[in-house]
């Protein structure tokens, strides 16, 4: 069985209604559980949580420091390359956006992650659009054969591949992958996807499957949330990601929180969430989920930054450029989307440590 038969066996109208009809009464029970269900998520991130954000805080709060410390994790992308043969409604790289393509040589790639070195960072993030005879295995693979002997981790979020790729690429050296679903809204994930193989939400929804069939360290889920309800969103997602640990046990999981942001030809947003509602969802998550790692990205302000930390989030990037070449070759090229906290590594450092935390560069290190 993979995930993709669980999902077809749920109805996303009626789910939707579910979360929206849970009362106060379903939300104080969800937080007085030591070990909360599907369904006490879906109160969590209902409506009627949002009078029980400071308490769904502290509770976060004190979770998050239970098993993970009072640590962060730094981690930075890499941009490959901004070729890309899908169209997609929300991404700058879209193939039918005209905009000047570039995809990073050897030397580029080691120009870029040198810097990146200077900077401190341990974990990388490749990123590239999807494009598998421009970045396919081949090009994937050679990346992480050169930069692995540098850093202690290398993941990546790129195209979807088989199994036998992943395999690959995990004797390579690849830690972990990040692939988001986007929205689970499958009708909605065909307006948003028209072309390429992004289009195939069949493919796509099972890669944590294929993954976890490989062998990976470590998988990264998450929604775009703009697209789609995020609650109903993130419920589905919360499902894949209990299907998957069942499965997959001895894998590692994260969640992230992309919110939409400006870019190239970019649509606009059809459901805005506010900050409040974002810190919901994170506590949210953390009480459903003692153990997954909580990631937030550059899309954020410095502010929301500052403050989520103390809240739930376990990892997050600094410095970031979403553009190949964008630290030192090609500053200039043109990014995926526009990040909204511009400060240094050194600077996140700083902020991070001014709240009682230690940021972490290297989780673990390999003894041989």
């Amino acid at each position: 069985m993979m995930f993709l038969e669980q999902f077809e066996q749920q109805d996303w109208d009626t789910i939707k209604a579910n979360i929206y009809a849970k009362t106060a009464a379903d939300v104080e029970a969800a937080l007085h559980k030591t070990k909360r269900s599907l369904e006490d998520f879906k109160a969590l991130i209902s409506p009627a949580a949002l009078p029980y954000l400071e308490q769904m805080a502290q509770l976060s709060h004190r979770l998050t420091q239970k098993r993970f410390g009072k640590t962060v994790q730094l981690y930075a992308p890499l941009y490959l390359s901004n070729e890309c043969q899908n169209i997609c409604t929300y991404c700058g790289f879209s193939y039918d956006n005209k905009i000047k393509r570039k995809t990073l040589t050897p030397i580029e790639i080691m120009q870029e992650a040198m810097y990146l070195k200077e900077q401190g960072f341990e974990h990388i993030l490749l990123v590239t659009g999807e494009a598998s005879k421009t970045v396919g295995v081949e090009y994937i693979q050679n990346a992480i054969q050169l930069l692995k002997p540098h850093f202690a981790q290398v993941s990546m979020e790129v195209q979807p591949m088989d199994q036998e790729d992943y395999e690959t690429l995990i004797t390579s050296g690849l830690y972990g992958v990040l692939v988001y679903q986007e929205t689970y809204h499958k009708a909605d994930y065909k307006i948003h996807h028209t072309k390429g193989k992004k289009s195939n939400f069949d493919y796509r929804v099972n890669t944590p499957d294929r993954l976890g069939k490989a062998g990976i360290h470590k998988i990264g889920l998450g929604v775009l949330i703009g697209l789609e309800d995020w609650r109903t969103d993130n419920f589905f997602t919360a499902l894949h990601l209990s299907y998957l640990e069942k499965t997959y046990w001895q894998t590692r999981y994260s969640i992230s929180f992309p919110r939409l942001r400006p870019a190239e030809g970019l649509i606009e947003p059809k459901v805005v969430m506010n900050d409040k509602e974002l810190v919901q969802l994170i506590c949210a998550w953390r009480i459903f989920n003692e153990e997954v790692e909580l990631s937030m990205s550059t899309r954020e302000n410095e502010h929301f930054r500052d403050n989520i930390i103390k809240i739930g989030i376990t990892s997050m990037s600094a410095g970031s450029k979403t553009n190949p070449g964008g630290y030192v070759t090609d500053v200039e090229s043109l990014e995926q989307f526009e990040i909204d906290d511009s400060r240094s590594p050194s600077e996140i450092v700083q902020m991070v440590n001014s709240k009682g935390y230690k940021p972490v560069w290297k989780d673990w290190e390999a003894f041989v």
